[in-house]
């Protein structure tokens, strides 16, 4: 048992109405005050009052902490406090320590709870942790994944509903707005839904039955042929007396305008109908002083309250893939997890990811290939393993070979190899040095596209997995553009989420020189580099970023930003490679799939030997991508050509690679003889 003071501060409600000129309530500046003295938690607050629990520590009474409230009240409000103006109440509170309860999942087959243990023991737990089969809309919520801000919001309309019935008051409770900051995918349309939900249960509001939801979207200037136009439709929707319902305007693309006049008359028009509809407004998910500029600027003329929905972590998409398979009654085991996992980081490696979105249509994926597994193998369970679902992910069904011997065959880099042994080398000392300071692990990859930064950098990561450096070795990809956001303060916390994705692992960042443009100083890439700075210093150890691109552009951006350049202490360059081990990579792909004959061999190193060495130097040759493509284009022909003759596709022949090669992006030579200026 936990020994705490359950406290609760109710002001008079027309003597908060009075302060409505402040900048913020006065129960809002009050808690601020309190948590500079006391650890507190579990608060639930409204628009007179708050409850919370004091951490009852050493020599910390009751009536200190009575005192101690009441004296900072006075302080702040010495000019119209007296007695009728607040009540305080303490009282002693014993607590458990918090668990969180599992919903039970019911089988749908049998009507039956889903659960093999049948003891006593078991039996007790399961009575107690389970919901009802129609469970209310307040614990729905209370059991989502994250969103612990919209979770504080309906505890707190669970908790005021009989007294704002009881008091007359219910019209403060619907004229009140709310500004919600959510990225895409993060369950805003499940949030608006529950919402709804949870007020008709309380008999708070009774939403339209055939469209409790409405969802709209405020264009600027530049998304309508009238500037009227979107202000016009969206306030249709407001002003309809025949239905309420929970509206959601997305502002995004006004939230730098919010003192523009059309807006503000917008704003007035939402007062003018405010308790006919309850009206969330959506931004991004951004900085806490963007979204505070966002709040009071509405506040001029709306009484609203912000919520902010944090990002998913890894850890609660995958307790959210969970629960989708549990609730289908379906069981994946660890090794098919990881696998799991290994898809969404690929998913988010392109900069669009939309949360539990995404989440589902991978789930999709998973679960058609286990039916596909079950169907071949003529068996009906739902234990879903890692060899059924190998294919999910690109890296999920191959063999395990270390990380050193992936190095050791790649195809060259004898010098960059070495490289790297030496710098896992120096990192593995220095964290076993006490003398030491703790080592910063970034990098930089220098060279032309091709030249293997990228395939280096994923077995970095896995190398420094197996000496224990990094906690999880996983691969995070971006392009250097994906770190900037689309309005004013979302460009940090964008940046920060995915470094928070890639802790413990590598995050790489090609065409990092991108997120400089010194001919813009409103550009967003500036922000994300100081985020980028401060991550990399805050957890210089923990994960390790990689930027990658081409020599001079790097240079460039090293130059304009001596802190990164200062965080990033280790340079590896890629040059592009000869013409030799051209010929060897691509005679290496060809024997992994097929047979191959002399004639093949001679005909492709032919090929090599005649490339232009003007072409093989220039920052535009592809490299590895190029001798990719070219196998990828023979192996086309090969099975072009044995479709139409029937046969089975085993062997690559010369005509397949004539064919290939001569295809207009592969005759090199002509082209880059033919643009080339100067002088022979």
């Amino acid at each position: 048992m936990l020994k705490s003071f359950r406290c609760s501060i109710n002001f008079d409600y027309n003597w908060v109405l009075s302060k409505r000129n402040d900048d913020v309530l006065p129960i809002e500046r009050v808690l601020t005050a309190i948590k500079t003295k006391y650890n507190i938690e579990s608060i639930d607050t409204d628009l007179t009052g708050c409850v919370f629990d004091v951490d009852a520590g050493d020599n910390i009474t009751k009536d200190a902490v009575f005192s101690d409230i009441l004296a900072l009240i006075r302080t702040m409000y010495e000019d119209s406090y007296s007695e009728k103006v607040c009540n305080i109440n303490i009282e002693v509170n014993e607590k458990q320590e918090k668990v969180e309860l599992i919903p039970a999942v019911e089988d749908k087959n049998s009507g039956k709870t889903n659960d093999s243990k049948h003891t006593p023991e078991n039996k007790s737990k399961k009575s107690q942790n389970s919901v009802s089969n129609n469970p209310s809309a307040v614990e729905m919520i209370n059991n989502l994944v994250g969103a612990d801000e919209f979770k504080a919001l309906a505890n707190e309309c669970v908790r005021l509903a009989p007294h704002l019935k009881e008091s007359d008051t219910l019209d403060a409770f619907l004229r009140r707005k709310y500004i919600i900051s959510i990225n895409d995918g993060c369950g805003l349309t499940e949030y608006l839904n529950l919402f709804g939900k949870l007020l008709s249960e309380l008999d708070l509001f009774k939403c339209d039955e055939a469209t409790p939801v409405r969802e709209v979207k405020l264009l600027s200037d530049s998304g309508t042929k009238n500037e009227n136009d979107s202000f016009s439709v969206v306030l249709s929707s407001i002003e309809t007396k025949s239905r309420s319902r929970i509206i959601c305007v997305d502002i995004s693309e006004w939230m730098t305008q919010t003192t523009d006049k059309r807006f503000r008359d917008f704003l007035k028009a939402v007062e003018a109908n405010a308790e006919q509809n309850i009206v969330f407004f959506r931004i991004p998910f951004v900085e806490t002083n963007i979204l505070s500029e966002v709040k009071s600027s509405i506040n001029d003329f709306l009484f609203v309250k912000e919520l902010s929905i944090v990002p998913f972590t890894m850890e609660q998409l995958c307790e959210g893939a969970e629960r989708i398979l549990k609730n289908r009654n379906f069981t994946i085991d660890e090794q098919a997890m990881e696998i799991f996992k290994k898809r969404i980081i690929e998913e988010k490696s392109d900069g669009k990811f939309y949360g539990m979105n995404t989440v589902n249509k991978v789930i999709s994926e998973l679960l058609y290939m286990k039916q596909c597994y079950n169907a071949d193998n003529d068996i009906f369970d739902k234990d879903i393993k890692a060899p059924q679902i190998g294919r999910l992910s690109s890296t999920g069904s191959e063999k395990y070979v270390s990380a050193i011997d992936k190095l050791n065959s790649l195809t060259g880099m004898e010098k960059i190899k070495q490289r790297i042994i030496e710098i896992v080398s120096q990192i593995e000392a220095s964290l076993h040095n006490e003398e030491l300071d703790t080592p910063c692990i970034h990098m930089r990859f220098v060279g032309n596209p091709g030249t293997g930064k990228t395939t280096v950098a994923r077995i970095l990561g896995e190398i420094l997995k197996e000496k224990g450096i990094l906690r999880n070795g996983n691969f995070f990809e971006y392009g250097g553009r994906d770190f900037c956001g689309r309005y004013v303060g979302e460009t940090a916390p964008k940046t920060a989420a995915m470094c928070r994705d890639a802790y413990g692992s590598v995050l790489f960042i090609d065409e990092a020189y991108s997120l400089y443009r010194d001919d813009s100083s409103h550009d967003y890439g500036r922000e994300a580099i100081d985020t980028l700075i401060a991550e990399m210093e805050n957890h210089r150890s923990d994960f390790m970023v990689i930027m990658a691109g081409y020599p001079y552009e790097m240079d460039y951006l090293m130059k304009a930003n001596p802190g990164l350049k200062s965080r990033m202490p280790y340079q590896i360059e890629f040059p592009n490679y000869t013409r030799e081990e051209l010929y060897a990579m691509f005679i290496s792909l060809t024997e992994k799939s097929f047979i191959i004959d002399e004639e093949l061999k001679s005909a492709v190193h032919k090929y090599f030997e005649e490339l232009d060495e003007y072409l093989i130097q220039s920052k535009e040759f592809s490299n590895a991508r190029f001798v990719r493509n070219l196998y990828e284009r023979t192996w086309g022909k090969a099975v072009l050509r044995t479709q139409l003759s029937g046969e089975k596709c085993e062997k690559l022949m010369v005509e397949d690679f004539i064919l290939a090669s001569s295809e207009s992006e592969f005759q090199t030579n002509t082209q880059v003889k033919a643009t080339r200026i100067g002088f022979n």
